[in-house]
């Protein structure tokens, strides 16, 4: 990897003289979702709000690229997330660009390196490569959550609040990420976050791997990540997710097949999650998908489990902007006798049903610009 990215920068470096002919692109772009959610068991009461950012996050997304000749460009991309119904930043006041923000090098033949706060490749590899029915219809509800709180992931709102990283809630700061180019379809790509732990190079940092392979109408991928956390193990444990994917596009259907593996390695938790989806592209402008998520604790788990099956149904006004309605249904299970669902994306006290059930109903809109 040093050697790669010697050589990398080696070929940047020759492509200097080139910079008189540079070209400047700078993009403006985002996605902005609102709708309303009926919930029938929170804490045993049924509720109805206004929620947004769920079949895809609100976002702002500035991007820009510079042509340095040679096939060389540099490359910059700051994200910000917002709530919809009172404009403030999230996840908090003044981090306006929390979601992403990073600069890089790329080469046409070699590939591309960034610096800063940006995704790992459970969401990279799998999420965008199309291994999860969630990403294209289920919204952040359809990400995982369930009866897992007592998994501990630090810093995060119930515990177990998209456990597996799939929904990209998270990203890695103060890291470094090399993709590769496509080879015969191949593409792989790694990265890590330094912790800035004095004396420990490995306490409270992030490694990541990713794998994508597409022949077709046939895609693969497998990605892995590592992050240690301070508050556990000093910083030399943490929560450790892989996963391996595979679609196949049908005419009509693309058909999406899914494996995570989740581990808190400080207290041995582990949940294995098997999903299967498929997104039907109807004649004219309706689209629907299905999928079927069975999420297994282990014994540090008290052995809970869930099973959650959502529904969608879409309606593109326009390439860009569509309508939506979708249901999910959660059951739980377990040896502990106070098992919950909880669907993930529920975060208002008391969000988790009092007992092993819970449904949800929403209508949306959504558009992208």
């Amino acid at each position: 990897m040093k050697t790669l990215t010697m050589t990398w920068a080696c070929a940047c470096a020759l492509s200097v003289p080139a910079l008189a002919s540079a070209q400047s692109n700078v993009t403006l772009s985002g996605m902005i979702d609102a709708g309303v959610t009926y919930v029938n068991n929170q804490h045993g009461g049924a509720a109805t709000l206004f929620d947004s950012g769920v079949s895809a996050p609100n976002l702002l997304t500035f991007k820009g690229t510079e042509d340095l000749g040679g096939g060389n460009k540099a490359l910059f991309e700051l994200t910000s997330q917002f709530d919809l119904g009172s404009g403030a930043t999230i996840p908090g006041a003044g981090q306006i660009f929390n979601r992403t923000a990073l600069v890089g090098l790329s080469n046409d033949r070699l590939g591309t390196l960034t610096f800063g706060n940006q995704y790992d490749f459970m969401f990279e590899s799998l999420t965008l490569g199309l291994f999860d029915g969630a990403f294209l219809f289920g919204g952040i509800y359809d990400f995982r959550q369930g009866p897992f709180t007592a998994l501990g992931v630090p810093d995060n709102p119930t515990g177990s609040f998209d456990f597996d990283r799939m929904g990209g809630t998270v990203r890695v700061p103060n890291s470094v990420k090399y993709r590769s180019p496509e080879f015969a379809g191949l593409r792989f790509g790694a990265m890590y976050g330094f912790g800035g732990v004095p004396g420990s190079f490995s306490a409270d940092s992030t490694t990541s791997f990713g794998l994508n392979y597409e022949n077709g109408p046939l895609g693969l991928g497998a990605a892995y990540v590592d992050v240690k956390y301070p508050q556990l193990g000093n910083g030399h444990d943490g929560i450790r997710n892989f996963g391996v994917g595979a679609h196949y596009q049908f005419p009509s259907v693309l058909a999406m097949l899914l494996y995570t593996n989740t581990k808190n390695t400080a207290s041995g938790a582990k949940i294995d999650v098997y999903k299967a989806s498929a997104l039907w592209t109807i004649s004219g402008p309706w689209s629907a998908g299905i999928d079927y998520a069975y999420m297994r604790g282990n014994a540090a788990l008290d052995d809970n489990r869930a099973q959650q099956v959502t529904g969608a149904v879409q309606y593109h006004l326009s390439k860009r902007t569509f309508v939506y309605v979708e249901g999910i249904y959660q059951r739980a299970s377990g040896d502990n006798a106070v098992t919950q669902a909880w669907i993930n994306g529920l975060l208002q006290p008391g969000a988790a049903a009092s007992n092993r059930s819970q449904t949800l109903a929403r209508i949306g809109l959504a558009t992208r610009f």
